[in-house]
């Protein structure tokens, strides 16, 4: 038998392989899908299906590319918001033989009105579910988002509770393997902790304590945020996206052609303290591992993007992270900018402050200056600085214009990394 996991840095997604006397199955592929083929060959299996527990919103799937490299059958749920062009539907309590495997269909929708569980038995333990594939209904510490139908809200929110409770039925005994880990913009509460078990959650998960009533009225009070390239994950993954490609190393740029760079945008990857230190004029900080989040925000579907990194394996990473979302229209990247500042090209930095220079500007009420925290609802509502606005750092880019260019600000988060992203947005458009 092979089980194995294959983890998506920076989305924190999650997909399988699980196999048994040469017939394989995958949940969930991300688009570049090499790597479960390569694991399934090293162990002589075929891939026969390719199961999807719903239509993603935060990631192209890889479900069509592999279906046409192996043949397989790409099996998703009944009532999907449009036709899924590469795939089968399937049903309630169908079941798929992989040698002494069985997977069974589960109907879970909440998330979303497409959402699948796959329950995994074994014919050599035949007491239950040894363990089920939960998607994005249960996550370890935290259950799935309902907010994607706005207009029905209530209506979703039972239904995931009662998802929930479906699953719950399979018995403590069910280890559980979501489609997501922590930090996720799938939920906010997921633990650190990659496994766990229907008994675990029943026992600790703190959305699984609620009675119907008070689950749904805890999901109507939740605020989750929705990049706008979720739309694009969302219609790419009804029609099939085609595969990623096949070299996810940009062009080199050489220092003489940075002014002249066909591009939209071009993307600071390095640390905060590098950026903050030198960098081009005009360019977005976007440390590479918070592209997946926010990139979707400030660049949008067929925009050009140059890439600036310290390393050539930074810019692939960068790369291959923009891959994953739709992004991928990468013109270039450049990395050293110690040398094009060496070489006469111009740079820029921008500073930082500290904590008693911002305690007596809030003390002294300057007029000509905001604090500004770009940080998620659920952190402010842990604690704020009297006196500051607030902005979502991915609200940024639709909203900047309700900002006062002719005040100074102040920009923070809980780190610095999302401050130090909004300072160069605000800075390139001359505040």
């Amino acid at each position: 038998m092979l089980f194995e996991t294959v983890e998506t840095p920076g989305l924190a997604q999650r997909s399988y392989l699980i196999g048994s006397q040469g017939q394989a199955a995958v949940i969930d592929p991300r688009r570049d899908c090499e790597v479960y083929l390569e694991l399934a060959r090293k162990r002589g299996l075929e891939i026969r299906y390719v199961l999807e527990t719903h239509r993603n919103e935060d990631l192209i799937s890889g479900a069509p590319t592999l279906a046409e490299w192996t043949g397989a059958r790409v099996l998703h749920g009944p009532n999907p918001a449009g036709p899924v062009a590469y795939a089968e539907t399937v049903r309630e309590g169908e079941r798929l033989e992989l040698g002494q495997l069985i997977l069974e269909v589960l109907e879970t929708p909440g998330h979303t009105d497409d959402h699948l569980a796959f329950a995994l038995f074994d014919q050599d333990y035949p007491d239950g579910a040894v363990g089920v594939f939960t998607g994005d209904a249960l996550f370890v510490g935290d259950v799935g988002r309902a907010d994607f139908y706005p207009e029905r809200r209530e209506q979703v929110a039972g239904q995931l509770y009662d998802s929930l409770q479906k699953l719950l039925a399979l018995g403590d005994q069910a280890l559980i393997y979501p489609a997501h880990g922590a930090g996720s913009v799938c939920g906010s509460g997921m633990a650190e902790r990659g496994f766990s078990s229907i008994g675990l959650e029943r026992r600790n998960n703190p959305l699984l304590q609620l009675d119907r009533e008070a689950f749904v009225a805890r999901k109507l009070a939740e605020t989750h945020y929705t990049p706008p390239y979720f739309q694009l994950m969302e219609r790419l993954n009804l029609e099939g996206a085609p595969p990623p490609p096949r070299v996810l190393r940009p062009r080199t740029l050489r220092l003489g052609q940075l002014q002249g760079w066909d591009a939209d945008h071009v993307l600071d990857v390095r640390e905060p303290l590098a950026f903050l230190g030198g960098h081009f004029p005009g360019s977005l900080a976007l440390p590479v591992d918070l592209l997946p989040a926010y990139a979707g925000w400030f660049v949008r579907e067929g925009e050009r993007v140059a890439l600036v990194g310290d390393t050539e394996a930074q810019l692939h990473e960068a790369y291959t992270h923009l891959t994953r979302i739709g992004l991928d229209r990468v013109v270039g990247g450049v990395v050293d900018v110690v040398s094009a500042a060496a070489h006469g090209h111009a740079c820029e930095s921008l500073p930082t402050v500290d904590t008693a220079r911002v305690e007596a500007r809030l003390f002294r009420r300057d007029d000509d200056w905001t604090l500004l925290d770009v940080r998620a609802q659920h952190e402010l509502a842990e604690g704020a600085i009297e006196g500051s606005q607030h902005l979502y750092l991915g609200h940024l880019a639709s909203r900047w214009q309700e900002l006062d260019p002719e005040r100074a600000y102040t920009v923070l988060c809980a780190s610095g990394k999302r401050a130090t992203i909004a300072a160069s947005f605000l800075a390139a458009r001359g505040f």
